[in-house]
């Protein structure tokens, strides 16, 4: 498994995270003993790096069992205190103390221990920041606190959505370790700025979206059905029609597979690939999805062409908070 060192502690990271959010039963029913086997088989396969959160129904109690099975050297393991306000915290900004009043950072910090059965978490993320909360804060100290305590190694922020510079001025404070960003083909913004602030800053990134939901896989189809509560219902039919979606698709598939494996492999490959990325996380609750992501790592790289036509040539920046965007 390839890996690149954490940027402040120099520790080895998988370019291949672990992604946790199907654990919460959102991509369709599956067995609690299924997702537990694939990520004990993707550990054994030399993946070091857990994605999960509060957010994620009991995936941060599932990881705990996992871990608890597991007999190799401990992977690093990240979560996200869940924000209180809600989805309206995801679409506008929000004030500091509705999404994360006094205490509840530490608290959230408290109870993911307990849930994943650790004395310390590697990495401790905001699930959401906005920039008009500035860069310090109660919060901030909160953050910090924990640190000290020796709760948690290491802290950062995801960044809603698309709007990956608003991060800027936290990056640039030296505050943070870590930061989380929507970095795949269609959404590459993240690599104009910032990426290179955090190789400068040494702050590690964990790329997220990598597959854009699903649809870089090359399965969806006009006849692909969601469930009315699954969240990928609203993102592939009301944000962007699905036909302009497909057409975006069938425009990368010109790389297949003379550079990928797969549609998937190209996707993967793409963020992998990209400077500055620490590991790419993508949703791993079934192993097949493990072996095919493992797999494409175990591919040669990306021609430096075609990596620079992919980041240029096939842009489609959605915004998931908004109703509708413009078809072209």
């Amino acid at each position: 498994m390839r890996s690149t060192p954490f940027p402040r502690s120099g520790e080895p990271i998988s370019k291949l995270g672990f992604g946790t959010m199907g654990f919460a039963g959102w991509f369709g029913d599956h067995e609690e003993s299924d997702w537990i086997d694939s990520l004990l088989y993707a550990l054994d396969r030399g993946v070091s790096f857990i994605d999960t959160a509060r957010a994620y129904g009991n995936s941060e109690r599932i990881v705990g069992k996992a871990l608890r099975q597991w007999s190799g050297q401990r992977p690093y393991v990240a979560t996200k205190i869940e924000s209180l306000a809600g989805p309206r915290g995801w679409g506008t900004p929000v004030a500091p103390e509705d999404a994360y009043p006094p205490g509840h950072v530490r608290a959230g910090a408290l109870r993911s221990l307990t849930e994943l059965a650790l004395d310390h978490v590697d990495l401790v993320q905001l699930h959401i920041w906005w920039p008009t909360w500035g860069v310090t804060g109660y919060w901030m100290d909160e953050l910090r606190q924990l640190k000290e305590d020796g709760l948690v190694r290491h802290i950062g922020v995801s960044i809603p959505d698309h709007r990956c510079d608003m991060a800027l001025p936290l990056v640039e404070s030296g505050l943070i370790d870590s930061v989380q960003s929507i970095i795949n083909i269609f959404d590459p913004l993240a690599l104009d700025n910032l990426l290179p602030a955090c190789q400068r800053h040494d702050v590690a990134v964990v790329a997220r979206c990598v597959l854009d939901e699903g649809g870089l896989t090359g399965t969806l189809t006009e006849d692909t059905a969601f469930d009315e509560d699954d969240y990928r219902h609203r993102y592939f039919d009301d944000i962007v029609p699905r036909s302009v979606y497909l057409k975006k698709v069938d425009a990368l598939r010109q790389y297949v597979p003379a550079y990928a494996g797969s549609l998937a492999a190209l996707a993967l490959k793409f963020v992998i690939q990209s400077p500055g990325v620490t590991t790419a996380i993508s949703s791993m609750h079934v192993r097949a999805y493990c072996e095919e992501n493992i797999a494409a790592l175990e591919e040669p790289a990306l021609p430096a062409e075609v990596f620079d036509r992919l980041r240029f040539k096939h842009r489609f920046i959605k915004n998931f908070n908004e109703t509708k965007i413009f078809a072209e």
